[in-house]
């Protein structure tokens, strides 16, 4: 169904497709339920009751804005997989798209006060997000942490000398692992996302625990 609507982006033929949307997005709904499962016995924010309708976001694009007039997303995204709320964007978020699919978690562009907050707790202690990112299995999942878009200018308050300025210069803190169609399709894709998101959680904490410090 997404193939095809990639290539007939438009209201007439969605709405003459309408059937075979609607039997995508519930193969949708029924796999987020799997997800959902599995990864609540890693993240206790996760509660096994969760509406997985809930968690599949809208097809529908917001256009008021946007040059791209094209009315439908290409892609179905589940997210808002955990019950209870990490602070601010921190969390799991799953891009199902023909040849572009991929899991991904951590905090993406912080806003002004969580970076902050991030980039302190990186000042105190940075060796515990080392020993997060630089573990051999997530590095094998995500490759390298530190390749991510960063400031081409110094973070304020910061030195050029200081030991972890890479990571400081950071603008995003997020773990992504690409899915292709073959892997996406197997009967035990649940499991294997559960174990990407296993090296994600970590993550998720460290960056939970940075914000949640009084500044």
């Amino acid at each position: 169904f997404l193939s095809a609507l990639a290539e007939n982006n438009q209201r007439d033929w969605f709405s003459d497709h309408k059937e075979e949307y609607e039997a995508a997005r519930k193969n949708i709904v029924d796999f987020t339920v799997g997800v959902i499962k599995h990864l609540s016995k890693i993240d206790a924010l996760v509660d096994i009751n969760t509406n997985p309708e809930k968690c599949v976001m809208r097809i529908y694009r917001d256009i008021r804005f946007s040059k791209d007039k094209t009315p439908y997303k290409r892609w179905f995204g589940i997210h808002k997989l955990t019950s209870g709320r990490y602070a601010g964007g921190i969390g799991y978020y799953l891009h199902i798209e023909p040849d572009k699919s991929f899991v991904a978690g951590g905090y993406w562009q912080p806003e002004g006060m969580h970076l902050k907050a991030i980039r302190q707790e990186i000042d105190y202690n940075a060796d515990d997000l080392k020993a997060i990112i630089d573990k051999p299995s997530f590095k094998k999942l995500f490759g390298e942490f530190r390749k991510q878009e960063r400031l081409k200018t110094l973070p304020s308050g910061y030195p050029a000398t200081h030991e972890n300025i890479d990571l400081l210069k950071l603008k995003s803190f997020v773990a992504v692992h690409n899915l292709d169609n073959v892997e996406l399709q197997q009967p035990d894709i649940a499991e294997t996302l559960a174990e990407i998101f296993k090296e994600i959680y970590p993550l998720n904490i460290f960056l939970e625990n940075a914000i949640a410090q009084p500044s």
